[in-house]
């Protein structure tokens, strides 16, 4: 981990919450790691801090302590005051934006509406233009359905319920899993809208594992993650990477640079 951090980065940095006298409950982790997170919310709403940059959290742990939230995503929109948000995951010229999150198949599969993807959409565009800087940014739509539903041989949410979001976003698609994310790695896309976790989770991890972050879209201030958990089970054996965190702080440093530099209108 030392070797992997040795640059330092060049922004100021504060580290907010930890805990003392050895290792703690569930509940005490999970309330330190709640608490600590909304004060680096608050941070960033009051304008103190440019961006904020979570590390991987046990969501047993916060589920202990009475923070019930699928994840820090959702967590975080809360305490922006229940405002829609999107999970982007990005890794070199990926950008992969999720449309539901952490739900069984079963439910992400019902959870796929044509308005839930829009929602998406539409955060997702607004991000790639304010703090990336794209004017018009290309997105196109991953299907649901191996081959896009095949004219609803496989099913008929592509042509029933993704299309008409495809066509309100004027993105492309719905495209086949199998090669969308082939086709936004070769720079045709700015970011793919993945209908549940897994399909989208898995292009990014494939394409550059640990080096993914993890973006949360729609909050007023930029927070990023590590694309990780927690692996409590190597924790304090000295072989962690630390790429993805690292991958993190950069691009958090990045994006609130260029969000500076736009507001100066340089």
């Amino acid at each position: 981990m030392r070797k992997a951090l040795r640059q330092p980065i060049d922004a100021d940095v504060r580290i907010v919450g930890g805990w003392e006298d050895g290792a703690p409950s569930d509940f005490e982790a999970g309330r330190v790691a709640a608490q600590s997170i909304e004060a680096a919310a608050r941070l960033a709403l009051s304008g103190e801090v440019d961006a904020i940059v979570t590390g991987p959290v046990n969501k047993s742990a916060l589920h202990a302590a009475g923070y019930r939230f699928p994840g820090i995503t959702e967590f975080l929109a809360h305490v922006a005051a229940d405002i829609p948000v999107a999970m982007m995951l990005t890794t070199g010229r990926l950008r992969v934006v999720l449309v539901t999150t952490h739900l069984s198949l079963r439910d992400a599969i019902a959870s796929v509406t044509t308005e839930r993807v829009v929602q998406a959409g539409r955060i997702a565009r607004d991000a790639l233009q304010q703090w990336w800087g794209i004017t018009s940014p290309r997105l196109a739509l991953c299907a649901l359905n191996p081959h896009a539903g095949e004219g609803g041989l496989f099913g008929d949410e592509d042509e029933r319920v993704l299309q008409p979001a495809a066509e309100a976003l004027d993105a492309a698609g719905p495209l086949p899993a199998d090669t969308v994310f082939v086709r936004a790695l070769r720079g045709e896309f700015d970011a793919v809208l993945a209908p549940y976790h897994d399909v989208g989770m898995t292009a990014v991890k494939v394409s550059g594992f640990g080096t993914g972050v993890n973006v949360t879209l729609g909050l007023p201030f930029i927070r990023t993650s590590p694309d990780h958990g927690t692996a409590f089970d190597i924790a304090g054996k000295g072989i962690a990477d630390a790429g993805s965190m690292r991958a993190s702080l950069e691009l958090a440093v990045q994006l609130a640079a260029a969000r500076q530099a736009r507001g100066r209108g340089d």
